[in-house]
Parts: structure tokens; C-alpha cells; sequence
């Protein structure tokens, strides 16, 4: 796990602009869920990591991620540049700080794919945040879709399943959580959360506030 040097001060949680921090097992299927869900919702944006990680085969530069290498990922870290920072399979993953934040002050929902580690940094600073945890139906068939992926060794594999085991010990501390065993039925159940989220009195009241004017009006 990462430390977290406290760079950021906690963001003002009426902006207009919701933020879904979305965190799963690698090979539980959020990134497919991810791309479906902004195939079906216009209103959302996608931030874009930072990561010392090679591109893998299709990835490009500021499309998945942001390639860079790690001298520059910790200068931009001491910088105070990233919201949140983790270390996650030997490489190093940040979020601009700056880009998200302003984002959310323009009123864009915005959508955040980190791990645990980093959705407890980002919910720190915005307490308004949405967390939705992916599971997949069994550790055995989380193995079974890493192996079909026929990206990893058998050893990456193997270490990706005990981290998810890790992992999956967080998923209490998420608002929503999907059981990917069917991929159109956890789309639905995706496509809900984010529904029921922006229902919220708060965030209606941020996008809204000529509705609720009433309320300090003497």
C-alpha cells in the first residue's frame, strides 16, 4: 500500500458535478463496464490516471491512461499535482488533482476508476464522492477471465487473485456494489447507481439551485 502525503485540502462538496469512483479486482470487468455505461450516458467524463505502467497492446497515450516514467510520476507526486496516488502491481497510478476538481466545478459528472486504496484518499477530500464496488460471481471465475484475457504470465495471474482477495475485504466500504455475473444485467445495475446518485438532495440542490432558492429566501 501506498502513503499519501497530504498535499490537497478537502474539496467544497456542493459542486454541481458528481464524482463516481468506480474500483474492482483487476479482470472483475469494470473497464468494460465503464466504457458501456459512457456509451449510454453522454453526461459523463472519464478522468484519465497517470501511470508508470507500459502501454498494453491498443492502449495509447491519454486515451487509457497517461504513460510517464517514474521520475516524472514523483516529481508531479511531491508537486502536490495528484488528488490521490497508489502503488498497485509494482507500478505507480495519480489523478490530477487540478483537472478533476475543476471538472466537477463546471458540473461535469466525472468518473474515476482507481483501486480501494485511492477511493479512501479521493473520499477523504470529496465526502460527496460515490463509491461503486465490481465483484465478480467467484474467485474462480475472476481466474478464468484473467486466463481467457491472455494478457499475463501464470505468475501475474496468480499474484492478481490473491491481491483481489485483498481487495475484496474493502468492498464494505463502498455505497453500491455489482455482482458482474451477467454484463448487460450489471450495465442496468451501473446505469441505476448513477441515476439514484445524481437523485441525491444534495447533488440536486448543487445542479438546482434556482429550484430550492425557498429555502434562504426570506
Amino acid at each position: 500500500m501506498s502513503s499519501f502525503p497530504v498535499v490537497a485540502e478537502a474539496a467544497d462538496t456542493t459542486m454541481a458535478g458528481a464524482l463516481f469512483i468506480i474500483s474492482a479486482p483487476s479482470g472483475a470487468g469494470k473497464s468494460t463496464l465503464v466504457k458501456m455505461l459512457m456509451e449510454r450516458d453522454a453526461g459523463i467524463c472519464h478522468s484519465i490516471s497517470y501511470t508508470t505502467r507500459s502501454p498494453r497492446p491498443g492502449e495509447q497515450d491519454g486515451r487509457e491512461y497517461h504513460f510517464i516514467d517514474i521520475a516524472t510520476f514523483v516529481t508531479m507526486r511531491n508537486r502536490g499535482d495528484f488528488l490521490e496516488w497508489a502503488e498497485v502491481h509494482d507500478n505507480f497510478y495519480g489523478t490530477s488533482r487540478s483537472w478533476l476538481l475543476d471538472e466537477m466545478r463546471a458540473g461535469r459528472d466525472t468518473i474515476l476508476e482507481i483501486d480501494w486504496q485511492g477511493a479512501q484518499q479521493v473520499r477523504a477530500l470529496i465526502p460527496g464522492a460515490v463509491g461503486i464496488f465490481i465483484v465478480p460471481p467467484s474467485i474462480a471465475e475472476l481466474e478464468r477471465r484473467l486466463q481467457a484475457r491472455g494478457q499475463d504470465s501464470a505468475a501475474v495471474i496468480q499474484r492478481r487473485v490473491a491481491a483481489a482477495l485483498g481487495e475484496l475485504r474493502h468492498v464494505s466500504e463502498f455505497d453500491f456494489v455489482i455482482i458482474n455475473n451477467n454484463l448487460q444485467e450489471a450495465l442496468e445495475d451501473l446505469v441505476a447507481a448513477v441515476r439514484a446518485s445524481r437523485l441525491a438532495y444534495a447533488r440536486q440542490r448543487a445542479r438546482h439551485p434556482e429550484t430550492f432558492h425557498y429555502l434562504t429566501s426570506p
